[in-house]
C-alpha cells in the first residue's frame, strides 16, 4: 500500500524565491528522504522504528538525512548569471563547488562524477549506492550526493555529505536485493571534518557568489 508522504521542504515558497540562495540546513531529527517518484511500496518504513518520513521534489533515491550532515541547497532564478539551461551543466556546476572547498581540507583525490546517472543493480533507488552527475567522490568513495529539481522560476541543487553511515536504512530496504549493509561512502567524520565544519559550510556560500545565505533550523 502506498503511503501518503508530506514535502520535505516548502517548495511553493522556494519558487517566489527571487534571489540566488543557499540553504545550509540543520535538522536535529532524523529523516528519510524518498525521490519525487519513488514508491513506498519496495521499502519497509515501519521497521526504522517511527523515523520521519518526507518526499523532495526532484530525482535520486532514498537518503538518510541526520544530526551532522552538512547539507547545502542552491536556489538559482532563471535569468541569474549561475542559471544554467542544461540539468547535466547544473549538477556538475554545484559538484564543483564542493570539491573546490574540500580540495582545501583533503589530501586524498578529490572527482566530480561528470558523467550519466548509474544506478547499482544491486541496491537500485538507493542514493548513496549509485552515481550521478555532479556528485562527489573522496579518495574514491562517494562523499557528496546530488538531486536537482527545475522550474520555469529557477532550478534547485540539494546535496548533501552525510554524518552517519546510509546503510542505517537497512532494516527499510529488506525488500530491495542486494546487501546495503556493504555499501562504502564518506562521512563527516571519517573524511576528518568534525572540527571544521562550519568552516567548510561558510567556505560553500562563498563560492560563485555573492549569494544570500540562509540557515534555517529545520525542513519545512
Amino acid at each position: 500500500m502506498s503511503l501518503d508522504v508530506d514535502e520535505l521542504l516548502d517548495y511553493d515558497r522556494l519558487r517566489a524565491t527571487e534571489v540566488a540562495t543557499v540553504f545550509v540546513r540543520t535538522t536535529t531529527a532524523t529523516f528519510v528522504v524518498l525521490g519525487s517518484a519513488q514508491a513506498t511500496e519496495s521499502l519497509d518504513l515501519a521497521a526504522l522504528g517511527g523515523v520521519a518520513v518526507r518526499r523532495r521534489r526532484g530525482g535520486g533515491g532514498v537518503v538518510l538525512l541526520s544530526r551532522g550532515d552538512l547539507w547545502v541547497d542552491w536556489w538559482v532564478p532563471a535569468g541569474d548569471p549561475r542559471w544554467l539551461p542544461d540539468v547535466h551543466a547544473s549538477a556538475v556546476a554545484v559538484g564543483e563547488r564542493w570539491a573546490r572547498v574540500l580540495e582545501a581540507h583533503r589530501v586524498e583525490p578529490v572527482r566530480v562524477h561528470r558523467g550519466r546517472l548509474v544506478d547499482d543493480s544491486s541496491r537500485p533507488g538507493v542514493c548513496f549506492a549509485g552515481r550521478g552527475p555532479g556528485e562527489v567522490f573522496v579518495g574514491g568513495l562517494k562523499a557528496v550526493g546530488v538531486t536537482q529539481w527545475r522550474v520555469r522560476e529557477g532550478v534547485f541543487v540539494s546535496t548533501v555529505l552525510p554524518a552517519s553511515p546510509q546503510a542505517r536504512l537497512a532494516p527499510a530496504l529488506a525488500r530491495v536485493p542486494g546487501s546495503f549493509a556493504s555499501l562504502e561512502h564518506a562521512t563527516v567524520g571519517a573524511l576528518g571534518l568534525d572540527g571544521v565544519a562550519e568552516t567548510v559550510l561558510e567556505e560553500l556560500t562563498r563560492v560563485d557568489g555573492p549569494w544570500r545565505v540562509e540557515r534555517p533550523v529545520e525542513p519545512a
